[in-house]
């Protein structure tokens, strides 16, 4: 379960365009990721830039990084993706009921 500060702190870094721009970026690569220097020419991005923006989104666990032979592959965390997501819809419609209900069919429609 992921906490309020690290919740803050991922959408913090997400508040970012370029950053929202490369999550986006490794999401729709999947599981196996990109490679650093396909992100930067699918971003038009320069590598010191980049490399500045893929730490931020490291350090607060929204992407892995793993370094092969002269490469790095990042990869979004999906675990994490998940937990922000649900920290993000726990409490809807909490305080209305009828919202409630209408959440619970919207939620079920989706899963």
């Amino acid at each position: 379960m992921i906490t309020d500060k690290a919740a803050a702190e991922s959408l913090a870094e997400l508040g970012n365009i370029h950053r929202l721009a490369i999550y986006r970026y490794l999401v729709k690569a999947g599981h196996s990721g990109a490679l650093v220097g396909d992100i930067q020419k699918a971003l038009n991005i320069p590598a010191s830039t980049l490399s500045h923006h893929l730490a931020r989104m490291g350090r607060v666990g929204l992407i892995h990084q793993v370094k092969q032979s002269r490469t790095i592959v990042c990869s979004p965390d999906y675990q994490h993706l998940q937990e922000l997501i649900h920290f993000l819809q726990a409490e809807c419609c909490a305080g209305d009921s009828k919202d409630q209900a209408d959440w619970g069919v919207i939620k079920s429609a989706v899963s």
